[in-house]
Order: C-alpha cells, then sequence, then structure tokens
C-alpha cells in the first residue's frame, strides 16, 4: 500500500505540481501545472476557432435542449438523455465536495478561476463530443451506440498508420485504463463523504450508510439499461430542488450580494492574499477543481455523448458544450454562494464537507445539515450511476463485448464504493485526480489535431440552421 501511495503521489506531482513558476508583479509568483498548461491554451485556442461558440451559440444551446425529437434509432438514447447522464457526473460530488474543497484551499477566489475554467472549457466539450459522435459505433450488449476518446483516438492511431487496422492502439489503451482507475478513486470518494455526512447529520454509522448506498447502485448498475431511466427522474429533481433553495438563501441574504462578489474578485486576483504565493493557490486550486468538475477536455463526457442520438453529431457538441455552463456557472456557483454567504467568523479554521454542513446551519438550523446531507447522497449516487455508464465504452474497448467483463468492472467499482465508505484514505483524491489528469493528456494529445473535423461539422450545422 505504501508502494502503491508513493506511485500515485509522484504521478500526481507530476500532472498537477508546478512544471513552470512565473513571478507576479509586486512579488510573490505563482505556478503552473501540466495540466493546466494543457487545458488552458487548448480551451482559448478552440474558443477562437469556434469564434466563442459558449457565448455565440447560446441560444441555439437552449433551442435544441428545449426541443422534442424522437430518436431515429429506438434503442439509441437522445441527445438530451446523453446530457443528463453526463450532467449527472458533473452536477454530482464536484458540485459540491469540488466547490468545498478549492474553497477550503483557494478561498472565495478560487470561485472566479473556477467560472474562467467553465467558459473556455465550453468550447472544449463541444470538440471532443462532437468528434465522439462521428466515430461512434453500434453497441452490440445494450443497445443503441458506444463510443469517446478510446475510439477516436483509436481512429487517429490507425490513420497515422495509414489505415493499417489493428485490435488496440498503445495511446488508446492507456486513456481506457486512466479512466477506469479514475472513476474507481472516484467511487470511494463518493461513499466517504456519504457515509461522513450522514454521520454528522443523523449519527448513522458509516457501516450502516455504505451498505444501503451500496445495496441501492448495486440493484440498478447491474441490470441492463437502468442506467439511464434512473438519472432522466433523478438529475432534473435534485438539481431543480438544489438550486432553488440556493436562490431562496441568496434572496434571504441579497444585502450581503455585493460584498460576496467583490471579495471573489478580490482574492481572484490575490489583492487579500497576505502571503506571497497566496495567489497561486488561488488559481490552482480554482482551476484544478473547476476542471475536475466541469470535466471539460478531460474525456469522460465524451463516453456518454458518442451514446446519443440528436440528429447530428454538432448538436450533441452543444449539448455537452451547454452542461459545463450548467455545471460550473449554475450548480458550483450555489455551493460557492451558500458558503461565502455566511459571516466568515461563523466558519473559520473549517474545512471540507465541515464547512459547508455548517455554512448551511447557519442559514436553516439543523434542517440545514440534514438537507445537504440528503442532497449530498443523491449528487454522490448520480455520479456512481454516471461514471458506470462511462465505464462501458472503456471496458468494451479493453476486454471486447462480453457480459463477464462488464459486470466483472461494476463489482470492482462496487467494493470500492464500500471500501471507500468505511475508511478515509487522503489520496484517494489524488487517486481521482491523477486518473483525470492522465486521461486528459491522452486526449488533449489527439484533439487538437483531430479539431478541424469537429469544426467542419459545426460548418455544416450552422448552414441547416441558416437554411431554416
Amino acid at each position: 500500500m505504501e508502494f502503491i501511495i508513493n506511485v500515485i503521489s509522484a504521478v500526481y506531482r507530476f500532472l498537477w505540481g508546478d512544471l513552470i513558476t512565473l513571478p507576479l508583479p509586486g512579488g510573490g509568483s505563482v505556478g503552473i501545472s501540466l495540466l493546466v498548461l494543457m487545458l488552458i491554451p487548448t480551451g482559448i485556442y478552440f474558443m477562437i476557432r469556434t469564434r466563442f461558440l459558449p457565448i455565440r451559440m447560446f441560444p441555439e444551446m437552449l433551442r435544441i435542449t428545449a426541443e422534442k425529437r424522437t430518436n431515429a434509432h429506438g434503442s439509441a438514447i437522445s441527445g438530451v438523455q446523453a446530457l443528463i447522464v453526463s450532467t449527472a457526473t458533473r452536477v454530482g460530488m464536484g458540485n459540491l465536495i469540488g466547490v468545498v474543497a478549492a474553497i477550503s484551499a483557494g478561498g472565495a477566489g478560487a470561485v472566479f478561476w473556477m467560472w474562467l475554467s467553465a467558459l473556455i472549457g465550453s468550447a472544449t466539450a463541444f470538440v471532443e463530443a462532437t468528434l465522439a459522435q462521428l466515430y461512434r459505433e453500434k453497441d452490440p450488449l445494450y443497445g443503441g451506440y458506444r463510443g469517446g476518446p478510446a475510439y477516436y483516438i483509436h481512429h487517429f492511431v490507425e490513420q497515422k498508420r495509414g489505415g493499417k487496422k489493428r485490435r488496440w492502439s498503445v495511446l488508446a489503451v492507456l486513456f481506457a485504463l486512466s479512466g477506469l482507475i479514475c472513476w474507481c478513486g472516484i467511487s470511494q470518494v463518493i461513499s466517504n463523504s456519504v457515509s461522513s455526512a450522514f454521520q454528522n447529520a443523523f449519527r448513522i454509522p458509516p457501516l450502516y450508510t455504505t451498505i444501503v448506498l451500496v445495496a441501492l447502485a448495486a440493484v440498478i448498475v447491474l441490470r441492463k439499461n437502468a442506467t439511464v431511466k434512473v438519472l432522466d427522474v433523478l438529475v432534473p429533481i435534485m438539481a431543480v430542488c438544489y438550486f432553488g433553495m440556493t436562490i431562496f438563501l441568496i434572496c434571504r441574504n441579497i444585502t450581503v450580494m455585493p460584498s460576496v462578489f467583490r471579495r471573489i474578485f478580490e482574492e481572484a486576483f490575490g489583492i487579500r492574499q497576505a502571503v506571497a504565493g497566496g495567489f497561486g493557490a488561488v488559481l490552482m486550486n480554482g482551476v484544478k477543481r473547476g476542471l475536475f468538475s466541469n470535466e471539460a477536455g478531460s474525456g469522460s463526457a465524451p463516453c456518454a455523448a458518442a451514446a446519443g442520438d440528436s440528429g447530428h453529431p454538432a448538436r450533441t457538441g452543444l449539448l455537452q458544450a451547454l452542461g459545463v455552463f450548467i455545471d460550473t456557472i449554475v450548480i458550483c456557483s450555489c455551493t460557492a454562494f451558500i458558503m461565502l454567504v455566511t459571516p466568515e467568523e461563523r466558519v473559520a479554521g473549517l474545512g471540507g464537507m465541515d464547512l459547508l454542513q455548517a455554512s448551511m446551519e447557519y442559514h436553516l438550523g439543523r434542517f440545514g445539515v440534514v438537507f445537504i446531507a440528503v442532497v449530498l447522497w443523491l449528487f454522490c449516487f448520480s455520479t456512481f450511476i454516471g461514471i458506470l455508464f462511462y465505464a462501458r465504452s472503456n471496458v468494451a474497448y479493453l476486454f471486447g463485448d462480453n457480459w463477464l467483463s462488464q459486470t466483472a468492472y461494476k463489482l470492482v467499482a462496487l467494493v470500492m464504493l464500500f471500501v471507500g465508505g468505511l475508511a478515509a484514505y487522503t489520496f484517494v483524491w489524488d487517486l481521482g485526480d491523477v486518473g483525470v489528469g492522465l486521461m486528459t493528456v491522452f486526449n488533449i494529445i489527439v484533439i487538437l489535431p483531430m479539431s478541424g473535423q469537429a469544426l467542419e461539422s459545426l460548418r455544416e450545422y450552422e448552414q441547416t440552421m441558416r437554411a431554416r
């Protein structure tokens, strides 16, 4: 175990540690990690190449989300259902645990950098989701389609080989393995967070919470095609309830909102940071947790996007770009505002879920602690179901079309879910970050040279828009 922890820590430092250090005006410095160096310039590049798609095409994103459309293929999920599946993992633990972690480590200013990473990440999400649609394939086990980075990476490598066909490509295998490692790590974070929250709210021992969580998850994930049906109901309800509660709390504290925004922008640029290097902590924690929350560029959401049948690849890309906006600009901001409208003296010295639960207790008394525990349970539960939907295509790429390998990975994930609920391993967040970091590296390497195909699909779609 010690060896494994050391390996995970070393890879984590390589991906998220300071690769270069830049001096700041007025003293201090900021360290920039490999992942930030890859994702931020990539997002800016795609923003320019798509002519600021997240802003320019936002009305169209809303239109196609509201549009009723019947699938051309009966067994396929709709584009909106694909958005719901990917939103289930975005609007999940990242929106609670991730935001809390960012503010705990980086202060209020981290929220600004989460917003910025979401804005430029929307363009990246469009490109990778469109590529997933272009290179998807039929799914003989579950019906409909499957795909994702492992599949378009494989196609890219085949093109480089001159069209030579092979069962696997090393780069695609590395991506698929990284995804499976990441999702196992996330499974442990999910159950540990839920069991801790329920212990604080209801004094329920972690063992009982974990058993119920694993049993319910097993009933859903071990049944064929139950995942999408459950998420269709669960995700809209939990998102609307959480958003509604946040709006209520903001209205109750409307007079302090100007000071909250002022604090976010002041701390975002280190104005209130008293120590050298404070700006770097704010920037890195905001960007890192923003990227972890909205998943843009990591290659996770394209696994769901490939399964959607929206009628045009670019339509699916637009839906997934909207998902990034929903996740970070809306839901993550909800969590941040709940904590930031709380007087600082009431949460001084607190971190993690204790910080969020203390904020909710300040606003709503004991009901607030119970509410956040239940919401956390729903968010994390949907995340677990969603990541196992993602895993389908990666397991199929690595091991072929058979129920044995699919079921084996689900059982491993359920075991990780059980273990995480009983013991808090400090390296679990690192494991999740390592997995998503490796996925991002392999994904970005390929989507940059392949992006022309996604941009061509966008041009075709815009022509059909003008012809309407």
